[in-house]
């Protein structure tokens, strides 16, 4: 069903942001507890909308480079009740997931308005328990719950380097990495300890001459990763520093590097001679940490992402060291609002259940919030 997007403030029950894996598990868990869509019915209290950024479904998976394949990625885990169907696993992931996510949006048959941008989001007045406006693209939304399931992708970390705005080659970032070709009989400076810093130093490695650097020494695991095991260990520890209200690292320096068919590779290839980092970029290439100096054509900035949250600025949630103290998907500072995949809930089956977390922890708050007001019209059902 089509919904004209119209210039008038629109109210929801609860206005879901972003469209991915989070949003998803977010707008089922909502349905299956009995809210219905604020697009039918933009009155009633019990309803929800979801607004996604993207053209269509897919998330940041629609972003992806084209040679990763389903083969490369690391498990994507089902949305719920919906498993995944056969796949090829030589099929790019851009196309595979994006499919796989619209097979699940017609199914559970979500409110979802996009291509819709959020701007921002902040409280009415100063009651804690008052409404949130929230500004976008669609117009102006009133609600009284807000789950962000908004990603990195559209945040990425760029380092600034001293000369940086001298460099004469092409500088890029991961997000906009195509295909090795392009780089085909250059000298390519990767940055990056992580993941899909591997994975593009390995393909570049095959068609050009690659340098590796990063800030510190890669660590790569010598036994299997389990992920009942060290998986379940390892969102201890993401959950215990979100908690404490500190900024998180990357997922690479919680779960360090897996020996994979891609990292052998490399290895194999030449690939994995860690450098330092330069101190500096030069027109010509980069001043290594010795002093010496190294000519490079491209530098590929594979230094990942951040939390894209910088709509929720005006709420105040971060404390004086820049992180966000949460309490389970909430952070202590605003109970109106709920983060999915963030933190320890950034991993395909951490979104999924933080979607159910966030939906059941606002309810719970609504319900309290009902009695204490002898108010039961106002108590969510399910």
């Amino acid at each position: 069903m089509q919904h004209e997007f119209t210039g008038h403030t629109r109210r929801a029950g609860v206005v879901v942001i972003g469209g991915g894996q989070s949003g998803l598990s977010a707008g089922y868990h909502l349905k299956r507890r009995g809210f219905t869509s604020a697009l039918d019915d933009p009155s009633g209290d019990r309803t929800f909308v979801v607004l996604d950024a993207e053209p269509a479904p897919g998330g940041a998976w629609r972003h992806r480079w084209e040679s990763l394949r389903m083969n490369t990625v690391n498990g994507i885990f089902d949305l719920p009740d919906f498993p995944q169907p056969p796949v090829d696993p030589e099929e790019p992931s851009r196309t595979a997931v994006p499919r796989y996510f619209a097979g699940f949006e017609e199914a559970v048959g979500l409110p979802i308005l996009r291509p819709v941008t959020v701007s921002s989001v902040r409280a009415l007045d100063a009651r804690p328990d008052g409404e949130l406006e929230v500004e976008s693209s669609a117009g102006t939304w009133t609600t009284r719950a807000v789950i962000n399931a908004t990603g990195t992708w559209t945040n990425p970390v760029l380092p600034h380097y001293p000369g940086q705005e001298t460099f004469t080659g092409v500088q890029l970032h991961t997000r906009d990495y195509g295909s090795a070709e392009r780089f085909a009989g250059q000298r390519v400076a990767v940055v990056g300890g992580g993941i899909s810093a591997l994975q593009q130093l390995e393909e570049i490695s095959r068609v050009a001459t690659t340098l590796w650097y990063t800030r510190r020494a890669p660590v790569f695991r010598d036994s299997w990763f389990n992920p009942e095991v060290e998986g379940r260990e390892i969102i201890s520890k993401v959950a215990a520093d979100v908690e404490a209200g500190r900024p998180t690292g990357s997922v690479v320096s919680y779960t360090g590097l897996a020996w994979t068919p891609y990292a052998l590779a490399a290895k194999a290839r030449g690939a994995l001679e860690r450098r330092p980092m330069f101190t500096a970029i030069e027109p010509h290439g980069v001043r290594e940490a010795d002093g010496s100096f190294t000519t490079v054509d491209t530098i590929l900035w594979a230094t990942g992402f951040k939390a894209a949250l910088a709509h929720l600025d005006p709420l105040g949630l971060r404390n004086e060291s820049g992180g966000i103290t949460m309490l389970g998907t909430q952070p202590a500072r605003e109970p109106r609002v709920h983060l999915v995949g963030f933190g320890p809930s950034q991993s395909t089956v951490g979104s999924n259940r933080a979607g159910r977390q966030a939906v059941n922890s606002l309810l719970r708050r609504w319900k309290a919030a009902a009695a204490q007001d002898g108010d039961p019209a106002r108590v969510p059902v399910g």
